[in-house]
């Protein structure tokens, strides 16, 4: 900046001394005397500055013939391109500076002024891998993907500029959504530069999206390789890999090469849940208990889940449900605050119809943290306890309405997936799916879902008729002073039950939240499976 400053400035008193020495000259009477072998020539101020401009450009002459004087020697002396490059000199000037002017105009968002220079430059340079290069990028700037496209190809011809060429043909089929050549460009391109980090990512998402997961592992590899990935981030990667590949050889019978990459998936990454659950289930399989509860414990202490209790229930499938919870004591031990931990015990306890010790296990999670699944275990509790049905619905009805607890959610966009998948179904991403708590949902209901349980319960107690109503409203009592007309209203055939304000029956209302809630209470093993919440105790 300081040096640009000080030529301008330079310039500047430079012009400025030129005027005013001309100007002096003008107004001087006085003229340039010159005399030379007997010859005498007098001008004047005027004639003389022109005389000495005169005498500058045969200077400039004089050079530029010295300069080709100088060429000719050298090519008589054998430098056969000695006067080539004498007459070419200026024209690589002249193309380099339309090139870099090319070069800026792209910069700076021109494309058309970009294609314009890069085309003089062509003329000029004769060197297509850098106008070529300018030309696609300035044809991609203004929105000219055919003529893009076209260039780029003309790149494949050069080995120097053969992998920009893939690379910009590759950006093209995926922006048109030609996954499947964009997929054999981006193995083209790797192979070309192995080390190229942005090549890598791109086939690495192509390669998980059409589930190639072999090839995906190799490119994993080469990431770790050439220093772009963190050995960790690729061990975790490694992992989810190998145990998407496990799932696919699982679907084509080929059981054994599932068996070991399950194992080596949870060997990569054990917290990986769906991979500590398949290796376990494979270790039952070839009676190997021990190991199966080593993996699933593991897997638990980082963090809990209901598949991993499912495939612990698994290991002894055929047992007591008070021995099931017996065994299950080393599982529920390693975290035993957690929420996951706290269903657990209830669930089990629901099984074995200890209802006060599944209470006890529960705690306050109804409350701290209440979500869909512990507030319908707390309607299956009080059902089991003897509470009346208004109590057991009231429940049920907070479950509607309650967030949904912990799902698989991805990190990247959001999207909630019913189970566990390598790539996002949402946004393609890959290994962005975690387990953590899921925001609430939204859910219409007639009426407000705190009013409903009341309108529910007034509704079964309202006796039926208009004499009813007028005996009511002449001879108000307490339900406990008509203990026999309550319980008559209470076993009224479900034809016989009033609507409510939006044409439904009690029944009705009582269906829809049975129903709302029917699947939020199901538990992921065979024995502690709660069929339906409001079952009394020894009902199958």
């Amino acid at each position: 900046m300081l040096w640009s400053l000080l030529k301008i400035l330079f310039f500047v008193v430079l012009i400025a001394a030129a005027t005013l020495g001309a100007a002096y000259l003008i107004e001087s009477d006085a003229g340039l005397r010159i005399a030379f072998a007997g010859w005498e020539i007098t001008l004047g101020p005027l004639q003389g500055i022109i005389v000495a401009l005169v005498l500058l450009v045969l200077v400039w002459l004089i050079l530029k013939l010295a300069g080709l004087l100088v060429a000719v020697v050298r090519f008589l002396t054998g430098d056969e391109t000695a006067i080539s490059r004498h007459f070419s000199r200026n024209r690589e000037r002249r193309g380099f500076k339309a090139l870099a002017d090319g070069m800026l105009a792209l910069a700076a968002g021109d494309g058309r002024e970009a294609i314009a220079k890069a085309h003089r430059a062509e003329r000029l340079l004769h060197r297509p891998e850098l106008s070529n290069l300018l030309i696609a990028q300035a044809a991609e700037v203004t929105g000219d993907t055919k003529s893009a496209l076209a260039t780029y190809k003309k790149l494949l011809q050069d080995d120097r500029t053969r992998f920009v060429g893939v690379r910009g043909i590759m950006k093209q089929k995926l922006a048109e959504g030609d996954m499947a050549t964009a997929m054999k460009l981006a193995e083209n391109a790797f192979a070309l530069k192995p080390g190229h980090e942005e090549t890598q990512d791109i086939l690495l998402r192509l390669q998980a999206e059409a589930a190639d997961w072999a090839g995906a592992r190799k490119t994993l590899n080469a990431k770790l390789k050439h220093g772009a990935l963190p050995r960790n981030v690729h061990k975790r990667r490694d992992a989810v890999l190998a145990l998407s590949e496990a799932r696919d050889a699982l679907e084509q019978d080929r059981t054994g090469t599932a068996h070991d990459l399950a194992i080596e998936a949870n060997r990569l990454s054990p917290d990986l849940i769906p991979a500590a659950v398949m290796a376990a289930r494979f270790h039952v399989s070839h009676d190997r208990p021990r190991q199966a509860a080593r993996v699933l414990k593991k897997a638990w202490q980082a963090n809990p889940h209901p598949d991993l209790a499912a495939a612990f229930a698994e290991i002894t499938p055929d047992e007591a449900p008070q021995a099931r919870i017996k065994r299950f004591g080393a599982l529920t031990a390693l975290v035993p605050d957690h929420p996951e931990t706290r269903m657990l015990l209830a669930e089990l306890h629901i099984a074995a119809e200890d209802f006060p010790a599944a209470r006890k296990a529960l705690g306050d999670l109804s409350e701290t943290e209440p979500t869909a699944r512990s507030l319908t275990l707390m309607a299956a509790i009080e059902r089991g306890m003897g509470a009346d049905d208004s109590v057991v619905r009231g429940w049920l009805t907070k479950a509607l309405t309650a967030p949904r607890g912990r799902q698989w959610i991805c990190d990247h966009c959001g999207a909630v997936h019913a189970s566990w998948v390598p790539v996002c179904t949402q946004c393609s991403s890959f290994d962005t799916l975690s387990w953590k708590p899921a925001p609430a949902g939204d859910l219409s209901l007639p009426h407000s879902a705190e009013m409903l349980p009341l309108i529910v319960g007034a509704l079964e107690k309202k006796p039926q008729g208009d004499s009813a109503e007028e005996t009511d409203e002449a001879n108000p009592t307490t339900d406990e002073s008509r203990p026999e007309e309550t319980d008559e209203a209470q076993d009224a055939p479900a034809d016989t039950v009033p609507e409510d304000d939006s044409g439904r029956s009690a029944e009705e209302i009582e269906n829809e939240v049975d129903h709302g809630a029917g699947d939020m209470a199901e538990v992921r093993f065979e024995d502690a499976r709660i069929v339906d919440p409001t079952r009394k105790p020894g009902r199958d």
